[in-house]
């Protein structure tokens, strides 16, 4: 069993949410003990009961705890009946009954006028595994090919590739659709395509929009979605204004690197250079995203870019101020063009320490710059955080 760094409350009510496959429903039944209820709302059947009938949720649950003692409810894809949160606010209130409860997407429970128990439950987030969560079996390549979906992981190669394009067809396309969240599918697709394979860059809707047929205010809607959905996550650019920055092109990351890997029909080789490098940079800003969220730090992340093109790959502001700047480099020798963007972001922010991250076998110093191994940047990922 794989040791997930996600910190669940013990006894307080909360929310997990995460993307599909992340492992929520396998984290939930092996944390809690017997005395627990389970509902599926991924069931037709259990599904089509709730949503007509929510008050008898409230009946059972009733019947649960007085009679036989449950002490926890856990009731999982939330998201698909959100009016069950209104009998579950009452029965915390009541009954002093612990909820769980799991779901892929925020949008529906956030946007939807949904009752989010005003403050009783909190909010933890679950991920594709982490690099300290597998550690002992980790292989760069396979991750950057393949990405650490639980589902996907530990299968063989041609496993993988079926899994993953099943996942990014049927789930990302399709499920997204048939929740009412995106009625034109084929303008979806497009979008979706070229989100994928601009991962790393910068990010015009205008531009979008045009190659996708569509206004730039659905494109911006789409990422929203993908937002909510858990799909991806947006890196803004570091102004000292919070206007500017807002105003700013953000970049976008999926995710996993195998599901950007299998929209882009990249799974059946193993990347080139150009392709490997891009995938690099998403492995450890994804890494950091991620492991942001488990420790539930303050932080917050950016890239750093001037009107000439220097930039600097990720920033970590902390109360307003930079604390650390990271470039990232998918290659062993560090040479001095490496180095060349650092000159207009240290000239701006002499204070600011700052590191290149890359493939070296041991930790280094090039002047005001550290050099460190991708493994020794995630070891000190918390500490930066």
């Amino acid at each position: 069993m794989i040791k997930r760094w996600v910190k669940l409350p013990e006894n307080m009510s909360f929310f997990l949410f995460g993307p599909r496959q992340t492992g929520k429903s396998t984290l939930i039944g092996e944390r809690i003990g017997n005395d627990f209820w389970t509902i599926n709302l991924l069931l037709n059947e259990v599904f089509a009961k709730y949503s007509k009938y929510p008050e008898l949720f409230h009946k059972e649950a009733l019947h649960k705890i007085e009679k036989q003692g449950i002490k926890t409810i856990f009731i999982d894809e939330i998201q698909k009946i959100p009016a069950l949160l209104n009998e579950v606010q009452f029965l915390m209130d009541q009954k002093k009954t612990q909820f769980i409860l799991t779901g892929s997407s925020v949008r529906k429970l956030r946007k939807g006028g949904a009752n989010l128990l005003g403050g009783r439950a909190l909010e933890r987030f679950l991920f594709p595994f982490v690099y300290f969560e597998i550690e002992k079996d980790f292989e760069l390549e396979d991750i950057l090919r393949f990405g650490s979906l639980p589902s996907i992981y530990g299968n063989n190669e041609q496993e993988k590739i079926d899994l993953l394009t099943a996942y990014t067809s049927t789930y990302l396309r399709e499920e997204i659709q048939a929740e009412g969240i995106v009625r034109n599918l084929g303008g979806f697709s497009r979008f979706l395509d070229i989100v994928a394979s601009q991962f790393t860059e910068l990010v015009s809707f205008s531009n979008i929009g045009r190659e996708c047929q569509l206004s730039t205010r659905t494109v911006q809607s789409y990422y929203e979605i993908l937002e909510d959905t858990l799909v991806g996550f947006r890196l803004d650019p570091w102004r000292k204004s919070l206007r500017k920055r807002l105003s700013g092109h953000p970049k976008f990351y999926l995710f996993d690197l195998g599901v950007t890997n299998a929209i882009n029909r990249h799974l059946g080789t193993p990347p080139d250079n150009v392709l490997r490098g891009r995938l690099f940079e998403q492995f450890i800003i994804g890494e950091t995203y991620r492991i942001l969220k488990y420790i539930q730090g303050e932080a917050r992340l950016y890239y750093w870019r001037t009107n000439t093109g220097a930039e600097i790959d990720l920033v970590i502001e902390k109360q307003g101020k930079l604390c650390a700047a990271f470039e990232i480099k998918a290659k062993k020798e560090i040479g001095g063009n490496d180095l060349s963007s650092f000159r207009s972001f240290c000239a701006d922010n002499p204070e600011v320490p700052c590191f290149l991250i890359c493939e070296a076998n041991e930790p280094y110093r090039d002047g005001t710059i550290e050099v460190l191994p991708w493994s020794n940047f995630l070891k000190r990922l918390p500490d930066f955080l």
